[in-house]
């Protein structure tokens, strides 16, 4: 099921004028959906987020909220529990349901998926989307195939169905540019040319797109799943604020991709379970096409935590966590010779328990950026959160050359510096004066003078008390970082 506007379904968005909503996919804002306005000026979703401006720039552009739609989501995924159990969630508006026993108990496909339209109608209105396939790729793609007057595409042979779609479907840039360029513009086409020549031509992902065209879908990797990577945590307290829900499921998913990386594989499906303090206990299924990585599935965590909390879902508090992982794959990383995935992970337990206990600000990760000053060169940011993105690459000039001080004073201090023709002699360090055994510099630094910045000289110095960097300015010395 698949509702292509779900994105659009909040209050601030416009229905008399375009109006889009972006979100980050492949490190550039995209269009994720638009409403009918923008889409017949020309915006298509996937565009960049420039490009279809551009097309309607007097329209509304709307950062996505994937929470806030999970939250409207829930009620959907309600009704659809109600009918078959085990929903596959993508992301808000996008799921899978595996309906092999539910057509046999409805008697027949037609009956079963009438029900479900029903169902959900009744609570998100029309819009829905709905594909059947033998696999998730082809059902995907007759949803997309589907339209507002007839909703439901019933696929019967998978392999005709995707012969017609054109390659562009399997998503993959690159590839999709090369087959292009080799005259192949159709899932038919690729099916049709010899596994074995695919696979050594382009490998893994050469040989996964030639069994999608053949509506043959990725097959669950056949290995067992250890009980022990399982995760759980319960907790003495509830957690009630939805920074420690958070937190908590940051925690826990960066707990169970550390557990899997020792066997090499990610999984594809995840189960995440959760107990209230009154003893209710919700559980959903999310799904990806790719392994999931410890990111996207913190994120798939706190979205799904966020909705259930937000819907008075878990009384009294979130007392108990637990993710499950399924259909497994083997394209894992690999680790270091002499790495410690055991210490990593009771590292990263410890840090999330202090980051509950004491807030969000509590533990911090520096993530170094571009800059002339050493104190510019670090970036800080919550542990556990995406780092910034670093600095543009740029010469710098006047940047200190290595080595980086060992610490940087929060604010440059008054130092009291002898000259003798323009070098240092000596330093005074609390009571006694200390004679400078070695220094370096200057290294100028003008400022902008549009902002009434001065000129900088700074030198490095060396006593017998230790090595300082230190900052010159009218006339005055500044201590601003010192060598370890």
């Amino acid at each position: 099921m698949w509702f292509p506007e779900w994105p659009l379904r909040r209050p601030d968005a416009p229905q008399d004028e375009p109006c889009i909503v972006t979100g980050e996919r492949d490190g550039n804002l995209r269009v994720v959906a638009a409403n009918r306005r923008a889409l017949a000026a020309g915006v298509v979703p996937g565009m960049e987020r420039s490009e279809a401006e551009g097309l309607v720039p007097a329209g509304i552009s709307l950062d996505r909220d994937i929470s806030s739609e999970m939250f409207r989501f829930e009620p959907v995924l309600n009704v659809i529990e109600d009918v078959i159990p085990r929903v596959e969630i993508v992301e808000p508006g996008w799921l899978f349901v595996p309906i092999s026993g539910a057509v046999r108990y409805f008697g027949g496909e037609g009956p079963l998926i009438d029900r479900v339209v029903k169902e959900v109608d009744a609570v998100a209105g029309h819009g829905g989307r709905f594909g059947v396939a033998n696999g998730p790729f082809a059902a995907h793609w007759a949803a997309k195939q589907a339209s507002e007057d007839e909703p439901v595409l019933i696929v019967q042979d998978d392999a005709e169905f995707l012969a017609m779609l054109d390659v562009a479907a399997l998503g993959t840039d690159e590839l999709v540019a090369t087959f292009n360029w080799l005259g192949i513009h159709t899932l038919g086409q690729l099916a049709h040319l010899p596994r074995p020549a695919i696979a050594s031509r382009f490998g893994t992902p050469g040989l996964a797109a030639h069994r999608l065209s053949s509506g043959e879908d990725r097959e669950p990797s056949p290995r067992d799943i250890p009980p022990e990577l399982t995760v759980e945590e319960r907790y003495e307290e509830p957690l009630q604020l939805l920074e420690q829900v958070g937190f908590a499921s940051r925690a826990l998913a960066n707990r169970l991709m550390e557990a899997l990386t020792p066997y090499g594989v990610a999984p594809h499906r995840i189960l995440v379970e959760a107990e209230a303090a009154d003893g209710t206990v919700r559980s959903r299924v999310w799904r990806s096409a790719d392994p999931f990585s410890a990111a996207s599935l913190s994120e798939r965590v706190w979205w799904q935590l966020r909705a259930w909390t937000d819907a008075a879902g878990v009384p009294g508090g979130l007392v108990w966590l637990r993710l499950a992982p399924e259909d497994l794959s083997g394209s894992g990383r690999q680790l270091a010779l002499f790495e410690n995935v055991a210490a990593k992970i009771e590292a990263e337990r410890a840090m999330a328990r202090v980051q509950a206990i004491l807030g969000p600000d509590a533990v911090l990760e520096a993530q170094p950026v571009g800059g002339r000053n050493p104190a510019d060169r670090v970036r800080w940011h919550r542990w556990g959160e995406e780092a910034p993105a670093p600095g543009p690459e740029a010469p710098w000039p006047g940047q200190l050359p290595d080595p980086a001080p060992a610490l940087i004073t929060p604010e440059p201090k008054l130092l009291e510096v002898e000259w003798d023709g323009g070098l240092p002699e000596r330093v005074r360090l609390g009571s006694r004066w200390e004679p400078v055994l070695n220094w370096a510099g200057p290294w100028r630094q003008v400022g902008a003078w549009w902002r009434n910045e001065t000129t900088v000289d700074h030198y490095q110095i060396v006593t017998s008390a230790g090595a300082m960097l230190c900052a010159v300015s009218d006339g005055k010395v500044y201590l601003v970082g010192v060598y370890d």
